[in-house]
């Protein structure tokens, strides 16, 4: 496996020193963004895909990901989704996950990662927001197909999909060439999953993961790896053992007043308890 660190943290910088800083500390990766402050598609014209791509390139730094999570140049970290009610909203995330998808391909970048539908607002139901979810995939069904980009569905506490099992029942009807899942360690042990378990379990839908620490009492709030219950290194374990060769990608982001010394801290605690990750 390889690591990448999210440019999600460094909100205090631009791509371009966010590029430089991480692959000055050793990262063999960094996930991008797609919102403000780094790369939100509808503000990137083709200069400035193309002065990324090159430094990217000068640095040796590979993209891991594009995290088309958040929305922040329009909305919030879950708004507009993939289930409001208003109908020009849900089209509005379709609208962006298409300019992710076409952004990715133009980087080269195998996977987004997207949010599992979005908050059940209003008094909407599951089934409701699984239909809606459903509808909003199949729009950009196509497009992902085509460029060669799969999207990557990340369960998440509190939100439409939240553990393994809603999931596994949500994935059932989706193309396994198109979708899959962002893995995020943390999130699954905040719904009281033991990560390590899941990973044997969805080794054959699973594209890239986020590596988080999370407090023993479950709550949702990303800690420094080592800084909270999570057996990283148990679950590192589990992912060389399923013969994982991808990304994993520390996504520290309530870290951002000092995101380089977040990115060093963490790498430093990988080099020590991963024998395989490179000296």
């Amino acid at each position: 496996m390889k690591f990448a660190f999210s440019s999600n943290a460094f909100l205090h910088h631009d791509l371009m020193e966010t590029i430089t800083i991480l692959a000055d500390l050793g990262y063999e990766g960094i996930e991008i963004m797609a919102d403000v402050p780094h790369a939100y598609p509808l503000h990137l014209d083709d200069e400035a895909i193309d002065r990324t791509a090159r430094h990217l390139s000068s640095k040796g730094l590979k993209v891991s990901n594009i995290n088309a999570f958040m929305h922040h140049a329009d909305g919030d970290t879950y708004h507009p989704s993939w289930i409001e009610q208003d109908e020009n909203l849900r089209r509005k995330r379709i609208q962006y996950t298409l300019a992710c998808i076409d952004l990715a391909a133009r980087w080269g970048v195998k996977t987004i990662s997207t949010e599992p539908g979005g908050p059940l607002e209003n008094g909407m139901s599951s089934r409701e927001g699984i239909r809606l979810f459903r509808e909003g995939l199949a729009a950009v069904e196509q497009k992902a197909r085509s460029q060669g980009v799969r999207v990557l569905i990340e369960p998440e506490p509190g939100l439409l999909i939240e553990n393994s099992r809603q999931f596994k029942d949500f994935f059932e009807d989706l193309d396994p060439e198109v979708f899959g899942i962002n893995f995020d360690i943390g999130h699954f042990f905040c719904v009281g999953e033991d990560p390590a378990a899941l990973v044997k379990s969805l080794r054959d839908v699973t594209h890239h993961y986020h590596l988080e620490d999370i407090a023993a009492s479950r709550e949702h709030h990303h800690l420094m790896l080592g800084h909270g219950a999570i057996d990283i290194p148990g679950v590192l374990r589990a992912i060389h053992e399923v013969g994982y060769d991808g990304f994993v990608t520390v996504e520290l982001y309530t870290y951002a007043e000092d995101a380089r010394g977040a990115a060093l801290e963490a790498l430093e605690f990988l080099r020590r308890n991963q024998p395989e990750f490179p000296s």
